[in-house]
């Protein structure tokens, strides 16, 4: 299979036990630093090299400790329990002598669980992909501040996108079809970055600008099919000037397959 920008971006290499090289694309900054889900999809990489036969992300919670800048980086990790069906790794990304992202994952092999369910969120309704508004919309100096928007295709949901305009719902929600550039499919890995790419939920209550990531948990539920995602965003408490955000992502057969909290300090 021929890698596609996006597993090059995430892509790690082995130095020693427990330690691995990244080098961290500029094509994934947004704001003051680099997005945090494509970091922790960078993370993930290094913890399922770090536990064979498990190579599926199944929670993960990140803390951000400081930004993170283009170029290189080391992640390493620590394989605290590996038993049965189920490993345990604390992992952290590092830039020189600064240590910007400390985490601790489950990991499995989602292809082994029952394929049912008893009870799930329901798929939002989403009007046909044509009737959406794509992000290539945006303004060149809004894309030139945000380069990773060139990695993705999104499409909004129309009743999601007046703050685009000046006239935010102020309802805390926004929502989009969601899809790699390249063809590139949706994996448990990639789910990782998903569920932190849309713009902050803060966006519709009328705070537009860059909303840095203080921690982000996010559970993997499924092995996602084929096509394009759903994925919504919601927020419902604004307060001593952090906010948290709710993400659910559905497949193309409108399976849940992740979904995250954050909590996130409002745009300035």
């Amino acid at each position: 299979m021929v890698a596609t920008e996006y597993d090059r971006d995430i892509s790690v290499n082995s130095v020693a036990e427990g330690t691995y090289d990244a080098d961290l694309s500029a094509g994934w900054i947004v704001g003051g630093g680099i997005n945090g889900g494509y970091l922790l999809a960078t993370i993930a990489n290094a913890v399922r090299a770090s536990v064979p036969g498990k190579p599926d992300p199944i929670s993960i919670s990140a803390y951000y400790l400081s930004a993170s800048l283009p170029g290189p980086a080391t992640v390493t990790t620590t394989v605290k329990r590996d038993g049965g069906s189920i490993a345990t790794v604390a992992a952290e990304l590092s830039q020189g002598d600064d240590v910007r992202i400390t985490a601790l994952a489950t990991y499995g092999d989602l292809s082994t669980l029952p394929d049912t369910v008893e009870r799930s969120s329901d798929v939002p309704d989403f009007p046909p992909l044509e009737q959406c508004v794509p992000n290539t919309m945006a303004p060149e100096e809004m894309r030139a501040m945000v380069p990773m928007m060139e990695r993705f295709e999104m499409l909004f949901h129309p009743d999601h996108i007046g703050w685009a305009v000046g006239k935010p719902s102020g309802e805390g929600v926004i929502s989009a079809w969601f899809r790699l550039k390249e063809g590139r499919e949706p994996d448990p890995i990639s789910l990782l970055t998903v569920v932190d790419l849309l713009p902050p939920v803060t966006f519709d209550l009328g705070r537009p600008g860059w909303a840095p990531t203080l921690e982000l948990t996010a559970h993997v539920r499924a092995v996602p099919a084929p096509g394009w995602l759903r994925v919504r965003h919601a927020t419902r408490n604004v307060l001593g000037g952090m906010f948290e955000e709710d993400c659910e992502v559905w497949d193309s057969t409108g399976r849940l397959v992740a979904q995250s909290r954050q909590l996130a300090r409002l745009p300035r």
